[in-house]
């Protein structure tokens, strides 16, 4: 029996997807739920299972652009596994042909110039310009090269040193082509402005410093900074409500949840997972949460819906080392959080000067929805609670807090 494998559909308005990679090749022995092909679609990378075990025919190439219910190979059910064949086949790398030695090297010495000679000076010249005499035709008798033809003579490749200058192409991605479109989409129809301030992280250093393997022990996750962050996030939101909505046609939408997209690198490019309801987690919720999303990502498991919604975007460029960043806001939501690197600096305290552990973030907000009132507010308010985070974000019960 020959069963059709057709791609299903990912998520609600998906209409197409592209063949990343073939886990398998033509006319390979699968086992069913065996995952055969890697798809992308504009929102992820999903893995592809056999439906069935059989003999493979594959019916699309990688690269390829197929829509949702097309074929896109074959399994033969009645054929028998080969006897010594393991059951995860290993795709063989596809050798690239390339040109033959022999005919370049042909090629290359049947190019001539001029059968002449560089004079003495004409000679010295060329190594100064680090040119060959055989690349330039002379214009003296029976084509000799002339110090005036050296002169003259300007190298080919623009530099002498006679490095590579070579370059390649690379088809994008869907999800890779997707974000692109979606970033160039913020900055053309969003009146986008950021906004930036400063924290002074010694109180979160204090309290991950004493707390922070005992919270790992009883929790299985390390106390990061992401929990911090989102949990100032999510009082500064109740704060200034307009920084959680959106445009909807004519109308403002705002939202009484809190749902904090974050972006994380994954191999196939930018995803951004969403914290639901983050306003009802705790300390342990919200790294338990990021820990669980980044895994997935990072092993593209991430699935659409995982990555669909959002009214709040934090995006951490401090983890590549970034100082500072305007970041572009996640339509259609209306403001993005941008963390950054932490570096030790010279602080004016109580009129002394004092070295604390600094770090930059910027907020970039839809100035069409968010007032600079609300945008500055909202900042401030983040800053406050992530300077006093006992206070305002624990409820001066650390313990109890982070469940200790």
């Amino acid at each position: 029996m020959i069963l059709e494998m057709k791609v299903p559909s990912p998520g609600e308005s998906i209409t197409e997807v592209e063949i990343a990679e073939w886990l398998v090749a033509d006319g390979d022995y699968v086992e069913k739920d065996q995952a055969i092909a890697e798809v992308d679609s504009d929102k992820a990378t999903l893995e592809l299972p056999a439906e069935a075990s059989g003999i493979i025919t594959l019916k699309a190439e990688e690269g390829d652009a197929v829509e949702v219910g097309a074929i896109v190979c074959l399994i033969d059910t009645s054929a028998a596994k080969p006897e010594g064949e393991s059951s995860a086949p290993v795709k063989e790398e596809k050798k690239e042909e390339t040109p033959k030695k022999e005919a370049l090297k042909s090629v290359v010495e049947n190019k001539t110039y001029a059968t002449g000679t560089a004079s003495p000076a004409a000679k010295k010249i060329l190594d100064e310009k680090g040119m060959d005499a055989s690349s330039i035709s002379g214009t003296g008798k029976d084509g000799r090269i002339t110090k005036e033809d050296a002169v003259k003579a300007m190298p080919s490749m623009g530099t002498p040193t006679g490095g590579s200058r070579g370059s390649s192409h690379s088809k994008m991605s869907m999800l890779r082509r997707k974000v692109a479109e979606r970033l160039v989409e913020a900055k053309n129809t969003t009146a986008m402005l950021t906004t930036f301030n400063e924290v002074d992280m010694s109180p979160i250093f204090e309290l991950r410093k004493q707390y922070k393997e005992d919270f790992k022990v009883k929790h299985g996750v390390g106390l990061g900074f992401m929990s911090f962050f989102t949990l100032a996030v999510v009082r500064a939101l109740k704060m200034y409500p307009a920084v959680n909505s959106m445009i909807d046609g004519k109308e403002m939408l705002s939202y009484d949840f809190v749902d904090v997209s974050i972006a994380v690198s994954g191999p196939k490019g930018l995803m951004v997972p969403v914290i639901r309801n983050a306003e009802n987690l705790s300390f342990r919720g919200v790294e338990a949460e990021v820990k669980r999303l980044a895994i997935r990502a990072r092993d593209g498991q991430i699935t659409v819906d995982e990555m669909t919604g959002g009214t709040f975007t934090i995006s951490n460029g401090g983890v590549f080392g970034s100082m500072l960043s305007t970041p572009i806001i996640n339509p259609p939501q209306s403001g993005i959080l941008g963390m950054h690197n932490i570096v030790e600096r010279p602080v004016a305290i109580n009129g002394e000067v004092v070295i604390r552990p600094i770090m930059y973030v910027a907020l970039s907000y839809d100035h069409r929805i968010i007032d600079g009132k609300e945008s500055v507010g909202f900042l401030v308010a983040v800053k406050e609670a992530l300077e006093n985070p006992t206070e305002l974000l624990m409820n001066n019960d650390v313990k109890k807090a982070l469940e200790m």
